[in-house]
């Protein structure tokens, strides 16, 4: 039965179902893609497919498509810096989360003022590199997103080559799956969800760790190249889920299973990695 009542919250509602609410209120602060899929407007898309209200505060901006990242221009941090004050001064945000930062400068001012308008349920998505292989993140950025950004997370979602930087060698096995989680939590993360998808076998498993338990969140396999946007797309949903006052717990397995249904149904855009379905 709660499987079951996960299941129905964790479709997106209809217009009637929003009819005349005060909808919830997100916050995503990460970088624009100019092809949609990932980043910014992925969040958007993905926070209004489960009627939550999303607000944004644009890091850094990319001339990008399917096939790759052509160029990146940071944002001032201190541009970044306002566009979340005036986000939290105007809005009841219930939850927020981080895509590509860029670089220490941006980091540590997005920390600062995470902290400073004590925005809650924050989730970050520790973006390093695209889908085509392109840094998003300067090289001296990683120890100030271990120690001043993780202590304030609810939920850090990295992949597997973000874990391994994270963890300072491979992770390619369940087992270092499970050490880098831990790894996170130390430096003072509540929550980690690390993403297994790049690990072989029929099924695409991620492992959550609360911080004392282990949940092995497994999705049967899609063979496409159509991923776009995926971990965006994922995080943006627990944000949106959290948002609605979902338990952490809850909100992981709802969006595992709304990931795993946009991969199935990706229309296939562009040339390259095309996006995820969104509205899945």
């Amino acid at each position: 039965m709660a499987d079951s009542g996960r299941q129905q919250r964790g479709r997106a509602p209809n217009h009637a179902d929003l009819a005349g609410a005060i909808p919830r209120i997100a916050l995503t602060i990460a970088g624009s893609d100019s092809g949609g899929g990932a980043g910014i407007q992925a969040d958007l898309k993905t926070f209004h497919h489960f009627g939550v209200y999303g607000t944004s505060a644009l890091t850094l901006v990319t001339a990008q498509n399917t096939m790759g990242v052509w160029d990146v221009q940071l944002l001032r941090p201190e541009l970044v810096a306002k566009q979340i004050e005036v986000v939290a001064g105007d809005f009841e945000v219930r939850a927020v989360k981080t895509g590509a930062l860029g670089s220490e400068e941006l980091i540590e001012v997005v920390a600062a003022s995470i902290g400073e308008h004590a925005i809650p349920n924050l989730v970050v998505d520790p973006v390093m590199i695209s889908k085509h292989g392109d840094s998003l993140m300067a090289k001296g950025a990683v120890d100030v997103l271990r120690t001043q950004l993780f202590p304030r997370a609810a939920l850090v979602t990295p992949n597997l080559h973000e874990a391994a930087v994270l963890l300072g060698g491979p992770v390619d096995s369940e087992a270092q799956m499970q050490d880098a989680a831990r790894a996170v939590c130390d430096l003072g993360a509540a929550a980690v969800l690390v993403k297994g998808g790049q690990l072989p076998g029929e099924d695409a498993v991620d492992l959550f760790y609360d911080g004392a338990e282990f949940v092995r969140l497994a999705a049967t396999r899609i063979d496409t190249p159509h991923t776009h946007g995926t971990g965006c797309t994922y995080s943006a949903a627990i944000t949106a889920f959290l948002a609605r006052g979902e338990t952490l717990t809850d909100a992981v397995h709802l969006a595992k299973d709304f990931i795993a249904r946009a991969i199935a149904s990706a229309p296939g855009l562009g040339h390259g990695h095309g996006p995820v379905d969104h509205w899945a």
